[in-house]
């Protein structure tokens, strides 16, 4: 993939890391252990980036609904982003992780959602930063505060409510970025319950990049979403409103659009089972 506003290659963040009006952001994350990003960042990571956290900053406390990852309360996240020297409509933002986007994307999705363009994912994320040769550091950077000042986009996100309601309506396609045993519920490692909401079709969202973690070009995402992309209205979930920020991403790339993010997802679907 080409340098993009959408997403930069190692080589650009490279020439550009020194930018005043850059801000680099790490987040690099673990289900399985959601301390490891940041024990990785405070070893090594790209030089004057800053670490946020999938459960204590891009996301809110889990509660009996809304799915394990709710959407992070917005002052509180604008706060978060002026700490580190974001302003709101003028800060360049490069975000990575090293799991194919699986968390940048989030991020991506986040700033973009609170009404702030100007970000773009690494492609290939950390891993090829490192293969790149170019330097790593554990120093941790000393931030010029910004000033962000959110403007939400609210007609990005659903809810229960709103699926309900919308699935099966003509014209609305449901999507299930999680990979295929999990939407088929032959495997299912976190959530209570197996399945998918029904109607649902699925696209893992694994599969708009490569097992390099490098986004596949404009013409593959385009063929990918070409059966339900014309004219139709998309809302995308995976188990926890993370993963199907990837998908979205790669419906932007793709000049397709803007979906919609089911925030809550399978985790929250299936809250209201039984």
């Amino acid at each position: 993939m080409t340098d993009t506003k959408w997403i930069v290659s190692v080589d650009w963040l490279a020439e550009h890391i020194d930018d005043r009006n850059l801000v680099v952001v790490d987040c690099r994350f673990a289900l399985a252990d959601p301390e490891l990003g940041r024990r990785q960042y405070l070893t090594q990571h790209i030089p004057n980036a800053f670490y946020l956290h999938l459960n204590e900053d891009l996301s809110s406390a889990v509660k009996e609904h809304g799915g394990r990852h709710p959407l992070p309360d917005v002052e509180k996240l604008a706060k978060t982003l002026s700490a580190i020297g974001i302003t709101s409509g003028e800060t360049q933002v490069v975000v990575y992780d090293d799991s194919r986007f699986a968390f940048a994307a989030r991020f991506w999705w986040l700033l973009r959602y609170l009404g702030h363009d100007r970000v773009a994912l690494l492609d290939g994320g950390y891993r090829a930063w490192e293969t790149a040769g170019y330097p790593v550091t554990d120093a941790l950077p000393n931030p010029t505060p910004g000033e962000f000042i959110p403007n939400v986009r609210s007609q990005w996100v659903v809810n229960i409510e709103q699926v309900r309601e919308r699935k099966d309506l003509p014209g609305v396609v449901l999507v299930d970025s999680r990979d295929r045993d999990r939407y088929l519920g032959k495997h299912e490692p976190i959530d209570p319950i197996a399945g998918h909401i029904p109607g649902a079709v699925n696209y893992p969202w694994q599969e708009v990049s490569d097992d390099r973690g490098r986004m596949r070009s404009r013409e593959e995402l385009q063929r990918r979403w070409q059966e339900i992309a014309h004219g139709r209205e998309i809302i995308v979930y995976c188990g926890s409103g993370v993963t199907a920020c990837v998908n979205l991403f790669s419906l932007e790339l793709a000049g397709i659009a803007h979906g919609q993010l089911y925030a809550g997802s399978w985790s929250d679907w299936c809250s209201y089972q039984g």
